[in-house]
């Protein structure tokens, strides 16, 4: 069968990618199309845009890239239409995706898969209305969406989180690798690692890095160590830098994590990735003016909590730092008690280990792949 997809960001490439391994382990026919990044071109197929060209966060970026939006937009639903693919599969982006959504289902009789669920139970809980027109199935990787979603009455597929399988495949590929060579291949320092995940986008960049590294500056046995996004230039990071003592390494978020003693993590899919490795974490999301952004979350959003980690607990497991609380002063405090107080280190090491069991096990994008399969033999 023929499978059309949409990531517009990282984590999309990397859910998409597993998802589409699982296809054609399940599909020996399977042909891809697909917007997305380097990992899901790996798996073969052609790629019509790269996620880079479409990563356009915040409301001026995207007026002001408005045009490039509305070309990318039609030509998406050319390529569609163009390869008639047997099922279309989306990858949350739900600003881009919805509206490819509505056009294939008021233009075509191609049915519509959602894989991970927009965040719509934070904020603009309207767009659920949108997946009962759009959406033919809904697969969902959080295990509270369920509950979310059975209030509007509709019915949703929880088929695991993805990041338990990328994680899981990361440590059965790499057992005979060690600190010491990655030490080594990466001409890092012999000093224990804090790892930098500052977003995958220009701006969290510009806005998080340069409070990430004053914070770490006085932890001198220690070294600050920066996780490369794929489509993001070393130039860019090196700006931010400067002559600070700090490494960038790409292409190695997990070889990074696993090694790190603590990581400070701009809010978002890092957050999980950092727990599923069991890394001491807080959360820094600098905003624009950020006692009102405070005060929108506070009493227009329909969510405690911003990281991943916070929201499946159910309660505050990490620090999360952002608008109002936002200061090097407490990045640096916290990062303290992350690397010297090994009670609380402990504690949050423990409630990883509830979470990692909330998740349950690996598997997700084989759950995700045979349901698209078996609905679409039916």
């Amino acid at each position: 069968m023929k499978y059309f997809l949409i990531a517009g960001e990282a984590s999309g490439d990397l859910h998409g990618s597993n998802l589409m391994a699982a296809l054609k382990k399940q599909d020996a026919e399977a042909e891809f199309c697909f917007l997305g990044g380097g990992l899901m071109q790996k798996q073969g197929g052609k790629l019509v845009k790269h996620y880079r060209e479409m990563a356009f966060m915040g409301f001026i970026p995207v007026l002001l890239n408005l045009g490039t939006i509305l070309r990318n937009m039609k030509t998406c639903n050319e390529e569609i239409i163009g390869f008639r693919p047997d099922a279309l599969i989306l990858i949350d982006y739900p600003g881009f995706n919805l509206k490819v959504a509505k056009y294939i289902k008021t233009h075509t009789q191609i049915p519509v898969y959602y894989y991970i669920s927009p965040k719509v139970w934070a904020w603009k809980e309207y767009r659920v209305k949108s997946f009962k027109k759009y959406v033919d199935e809904m697969l969902s990787i959080l295990p509270f969406e369920v509950d979310f979603y059975k209030k509007h009455n509709y019915h949703i597929h929880y088929v695991g989180n993805p990041l338990a399988d990328a994680v899981a495949n990361f440590k059965e590929e790499n057992k005979g690798d060690t600190r010491d060579k990655f030490i080594l291949e990466n001409k890092l320092a012999n000093k224990p690692v804090i790892a930098l995940l500052a977003g995958s986008r220009r701006q969290e960049i510009k806005d998080n890095l340069p409070a990430m590294l004053e914070s770490v500056a006085e932890f001198t046995a220690y070294q600050p160590v920066v996780a490369g996004a794929p489509a993001i230039e070393a130039d860019y990071y090196k700006k931010y830098i400067g002559d600070k003592p700090c490494e960038i390494v790409f292409g190695q978020t997990y070889r990074l994590l696993e090694y790190a003693e603590a990581a400070l993590v701009t809010s978002g899919t890092a957050t999980l990735e950092a727990a599923l490795f069991r890394v001491p974490q807080v959360v820094c999301y600098e905003t624009p003016i950020p006692r009102i952004v405070y005060w929108v979350f506070k009493n227009l959003l329909h969510t405690k909590y911003i990281s991943l980690v916070n929201l499946i607990a159910g309660k505050t497991v990490v620090q999360e730092l952002f608008a109002k609380f936002f200061s090097v002063e407490a990045i640096r405090n916290e990062t303290d008690k992350l690397l010297n107080d090994s009670a609380y280190r402990n504690k949050m090491l423990s409630e990883y280990d509830e979470i990692i069991n909330i998740q349950g096990k690996p598997g997700a994008s084989g759950i995700a792949a045979k349901i698209i399969i078996e609905k679409l033999h039916r």
